[in-house]
């Protein structure tokens, strides 16, 4: 069941990006950062970048659809994000997956 919800939610926000990208013009070199975040974390983000595409996920699944879409992307992985555990998600309250691009600044 995890391993399907991870595809399905994964696959629904990769369209998602695709998509945006098109709509929004991004050029061969703009590329999409990602954050795992709680909601005021993703007000946050929101506020300061357009466009942003937000998904609220099970903490449960949240790291495992993170990785498989920086994988799919051809994304390293920093070294914080290589230690991130499920633990820290629940911990810290994180339900949000948001993808922005820093070259983008709202405003």
């Amino acid at each position: 069941m995890d391993n399907q919800q991870v595809e399905l939610q994964s696959r629904m926000y990769l369209y998602d990006l695709m998509n945006a990208a098109k709509e929004h013009g991004f050029k061969q070199d703009d590329s999409w950062e990602f954050s795992m975040v709680s909601d005021s974390g993703r007000s946050s983000i929101q506020k300061n970048y357009y466009p942003t595409i937000a998904v609220k996920i099970m903490p449960e699944i949240l790291l495992q659809v993170f990785h498989t879409i920086k994988s799919r992307l051809n994304q390293t992985f920093s070294k914080d994000e290589r230690q991130f555990q499920t633990k820290n998600i629940e911990e810290e309250d994180l339900n949000f997956l948001v993808a922005y691009n820093l070259k983008r600044p709202r405003g």
